[in-house]
């Protein structure tokens, strides 16, 4: 298993990654145009903009992409592990990568959005909620989520 930094080859697959478990996991929590934003909110522009401004992460195991993230300015965005690997500790890398990455950059806090799925993950290394927040992504549907935030002293 190798954590590295996002080449551009990796751009589709990480899209792919990201558009697959939104696929699986979202739909029991959000309602279908709530998938939908989401889907379009990671695409593959936006992942190469994450990757321009900041830093994205890929852990590849076989040649395949189990796992991403970003940090960018301080905000931790486009964290996902493929649904078959999840509880395997592949999200706490990438976080762990991430946290410290923003650390080294001068940020001593992180922010991040989070979706209804991944709340127990993000609480449970420390993230404060901080704001409940809510999309209308028409037809009466909204996307729910909730801004968090960690304090990094000490990360190194």
């Amino acid at each position: 298993m190798e954590l590295r930094e996002l080449d551009q080859a990796d751009r589709v697959a990480v899209r792919s990654l990201i558009h697959r478990t939104i696929d699986t996991c979202y739909p029991a929590a959000y309602p279908p145009r709530a998938v939908a934003f989401f889907k379009t909110f990671h695409s593959a522009e936006a992942i190469q903009e994450r990757a321009t401004a900041g830093h994205v992460v890929v852990v590849a195991e076989d040649d395949h992409i189990v796992a991403t993230g970003a940090a960018v300015d301080g905000e931790i965005t486009g964290v996902f592990v493929v649904p078959e690997r999840q509880g395997e500790g592949l999200g706490s890398l990438v976080m762990d990568e991430l946290e410290a990455t923003s650390f080294l950059a001068g940020h001593r806090a992180v922010r991040l959005s989070v979706s209804l799925p991944s709340r127990g993950f993000y609480e449970g290394r420390g993230y404060h909620i901080i704001e409940d927040c809510s999309i209308d992504v028409g037809e009466g549907q909204l996307l729910e989520y909730w801004e968090a935030e960690k304090p990094l002293a000490g990360e190194s």
